[in-house]
């Protein structure tokens, strides 16, 4: 599997993840585009962003720094930082 499939798959995770702990309706992983801004556009605060890693951190057993949290704005940016952090197969 290439890294651009494997970041596919963990943006979709992501977007699951995020729908079901943040409870967001008319949404789906499908729909929940890669690129939209997580705070501006969809409202999510710090204290939903630290939720969201710590089910990231159990699913993919990788730890996200709190101080990279600013950066992590898109699902899209998350999953290039799981994937970046998730050691060499």
């Amino acid at each position: 599997m290439n890294a651009e499939t494997q970041i596919k798959e963990i943006q979709l995770r992501i977007a699951q993840i995020m729908i079901d702990e943040l409870q967001l309706e008319d949404v789906t992983a499908e729909t929940f585009g890669p690129d939209i801004d997580l705070i501006d556009e969809v409202g999510i605060d710090s204290m939903d962003l630290a939720t969201v890693a710590l089910v990231l951190r159990d699913e993919y057993a990788v730890r996200i720094d709190e101080d990279d949290y600013p950066k992590l704005t898109t699902i899209s940016l998350i999953a290039q930082y799981i994937y970046s952090k998730q050691p060499a197969a």
